[in-house]
């Protein structure tokens, strides 16, 4: 195998040992046999890999993954926080340290972000869009940085991206609601800057057309830029209409623990009044009062696959653009009650 095929899973296969022992070699890091650096030196120079040197000895394995600086924390966001556990549990198995960054393009510079952040990886992923634009996008690229971009993509443009089958998860969810006899829907939709929130919309959409269902404009309140509890301002301006749905389909499910929360408060029953349904399958759904019925977006491994994605471009195993979509499953709780035609 040549010296332009070669790379650190080779390197780990051939010596019998895992990507971080090989990283931990050649970095010269203690707790490392003298049997197994042999080894791992041997495998090296059979195969012809030969390591990129680096500035303090650590750039060469760092990824970076960038998310919008949203209204609470990445890490401890309901749907995130999984996504960067699986993405930077994979990163460890290949001996890379992860440098997590958010953007605020109100109060930082894109061009301050490329210098410090994009050009000190050896490749980023980007989770999710909202703030981070197609345009600005574009303005971090980089030469000889790869990009993966995660639940998010560009139409027209080929990056590399993991995402949900969004689009197949709003329409099962609204199809779940219509089985059980629900024709008068309410949906509480999410802000458009974000392409898989918009795919969940166009889903739902198209499994209430199929019925001839229009969803009145009162019933589709546009969220609250900016705001923590948009579920819950969406649905108490439901709430205040004169006719009510009989169930309600949210974005998402922190979407929905909001608008739960507001059908409590008037004095409603959730399913027996309000049938309420969403989109992620975040751990929290199954402990609402009740259960939430939800669509399983599968988050952790999401993660898992970006950083596989992005190792293999950082390693140039390959070269043509791909869009991997994670299928997604119907998660049917108590949340929607039963059938209403029974």
């Amino acid at each position: 195998m040549g010296q332009s095929k070669a790379n650190m899973r080779n390197v780990a296969k051939a010596a019998n040992v895992s990507p971080t022992t090989v990283w931990m070699v050649i970095h010269h890091k203690p707790g490392v046999s003298a049997e197994t650096i042999e080894r791992v030196t041997n495998a090296m120079e059979l195969l012809g890999y030969h390591p990129e040197p680096s500035a303090g000895g650590s750039s060469a394995l760092s990824v970076g993954l960038l998310i919008e600086e949203g209204s609470i924390p990445a890490i401890s966001d309901v749907f995130y926080g999984d996504v960067i556990r699986g993405f930077q549990s994979e990163a460890e198995k290949n001996g890379y340290q992860v440098v997590l960054s958010t953007f605020n393009r109100k109060r930082q510079s894109v061009n301050r972000l490329k210098a410090g952040f994009v050009e000190a990886v050896k490749g980023y992923a980007v989770a999710n869009d909202g703030d981070i634009t197609p345009e600005t996008l574009a303005q971090l690229q980089a030469p000889s940085v790869p990009v993966v971009l995660i639940e998010s993509y560009i139409d027209g443009e080929e990056f590399p991206c993991v995402l949900g089958d969004n689009l197949m998860a709003g329409y099962k969810i609204a199809r779940h609601l219509l089985n059980l006899g629900h024709r008068e829907i309410a949906v509480l939709r999410g802000p458009t800057k974000y392409s898989s929130l918009v795919d969940r919309l166009r889903g739902i959409v198209a499994a209430l057309a199929e019925e001839h269902i229009l969803v009145p404009q009162q019933w589709m309140p546009s969220p609250v830029s900016g705001h923590p509890h948009k579920g819950y301002l969406q649905m108490k301006e439901i709430l205040r209409q004169e006719r009510l749905p009989t169930a309600v389909i949210a974005i998402s499910d922190k979407t929905a623990f909001g608008a739960m929360e507001a059908i409590r408060e008037a004095g409603l029953r959730v399913p027996e009044d309000i049938a309420v349904a969403s989109i992620d399958n975040t751990m929290e759904s199954s402990f609402t009062r009740p259960p939430l019925t939800t669509v399983h977006i599968p988050k952790y491994e999401i993660g898992v696959l970006a950083m596989q994605k992005l190792h293999r471009l950082i390693q140039q195993e390959q070269s043509v653009p791909f869009k991997t979509i994670v299928y997604s499953e119907l998660i049917v709780r108590d949340s929607c009650g039963r059938s209403r035609e029974q």
